[in-house]
C-alpha cells in the first residue's frame, strides 16, 4: 500500500503532494514501482495536527482518485478518511477501500457507507485523537486492549451488515502509543491473529524509528525496511509505505523466508 498524502502538514511528507499533478505523479511513482494499492489521503492525522472541513477533504482527494481510476481501471484506490461523505464520493470516484483511523468510531453513518457499496474496510487501533493521541498513551495490557477494542468494532460493523471478510486490521502504529509500545507491537502481531482476518501495519518514517535511530523522517528508510521485515514475519499481510520500490523487493524476499 503506497502513500499518497495531499496535504500541506503530514509528518514526512507534507506539501510535496499538494496540487493534483505532484499527486497524480507521485502516484504514478508508486504504481511503477509495484505498489498493488494506492492510499490517498487528504487529512493530516500526525500527533498535534487538526481536523479540516469536509470540503476541503473533497477537494484534496476525489479529482486524484478520479484521475487514478480513469487512467488505471485496475487499480485499487484506498481513502484515508474518518468522514462518511468523503468516503462515500471517493468510493463513487473510484475507491475501493475506506481506510479509517478511527475503527468507525467518528462518524456514525461510515458503517452504512461500508455497507451499501460493499467495499472493503480498515479498522484502526487509536488511542485518544490525532491531537492529543501522543500526550501520555497508556494501557493495562497493550494487545489485550487491542485485541478489545477489535472485538467490539468487528461487532460493531456487523450491525451495519459488513461482511467480516471485508475487514481488515490495523494496529495503529504510532497512534496513541508508546516508544516501546510500537516495538512491542510489532514483536506481538502474531497475537491479532486470532481474527483470521488481514493485518495492515504503517511503521513507515515513523517518529519510533526517528528516535531509535536519531533520525529525520527522509533518513529513516532502513529502520523501516526493518519494521516491516519483522511485521510480515509476525504475521502483516499489507504494509502501508511512503518507499515502495524498496520495500517492495524486502516483502518479496521476507514472504520467501516465512513460507519456506
Amino acid at each position: 500500500m503506497g502513500i499518497v498524502n495531499v496535504t500541506p502538514d503530514s509528518f514526512s511528507d507534507g506539501g510535496k503532494f499538494f496540487t493534483l499533478e505532484s499527486a497524480y505523479e507521485q502516484s504514478l511513482k508508486l504504481i511503477k514501482d509495484g505498489a498493488d494499492i494506492i492510499d490517498i489521503g487528504g487529512e493530516s492525522s500526525r500527533p498535534g495536527s487538526q481536523p479540516i472541513t469536509f470540503q476541503q477533504e473533497l477537494d484534496r482527494t476525489i479529482p486524484l482518485i478520479t484521475k487514478i481510476h480513469s487512467n488505471f481501471p485496475e487499480m485499487i484506490i484506498s481513502i484515508d478518511t474518518t468522514k462518511s461523505k468523503v468516503a462515500e464520493q471517493a468510493i463513487l470516484s473510484g475507491a475501493n477501500i475506506i481506510n479509517d483511523i478511527s475503527g468507525l468510531s467518528y462518524d456514525k453513518d461510515m458503517g452504512r457507507v461500508a455497507s451499501k457499496y460493499d467495499v472493503s474496510l480498515v479498522i484502526m487501533h487509536m488511542q485518544g485523537r490525532p491531537e492529543n493521541m501522543q500526550d501520555a498513551p497508556f494501557y493495562n495490557d497493550l494487545i489485550q486492549d487491542i485485541k478489545s477494542f477489535f472485538e467490539k468494532r468487528i461487532g460493531y460493523a456487523a450491525q451495519f451488515g459488513i461482511q467480516k471478510n471485508r475487514i481488515i486490521l490495523d494496529p495503529g502504529i504510532g497512534f496513541g502509543k508508546s516508544f516501546e509500545d510500537n516495538f512491542k507491537l510489532i514483536n506481538q502481531l502474531e497475537k491479532f491473529r486470532d481474527f483470521k482476518l488481514p493485518i495492515l501495519i504503517g511503521p513507515s518514517r515513523k517518529s519510533f524509528i526517528g528516535i531509535a535511530l536519531n533520525e529525520e523522517p527522509e533518513f529513516r528508510l532502513e529502520g523501516t525496511l526493518a519494521a516491516v521485515a519483522a511485521g510480515i514475519l509476525r504475521g502483516a499481510r499489507i504494509v502501508r509505505v511512503h518507499d515502495v520500490k524498496q520495500i517492495k523487493k524486502v516483502a518479496k524476499i521476507i514472504d520467501l523466508v516465512r513460507i519456506a
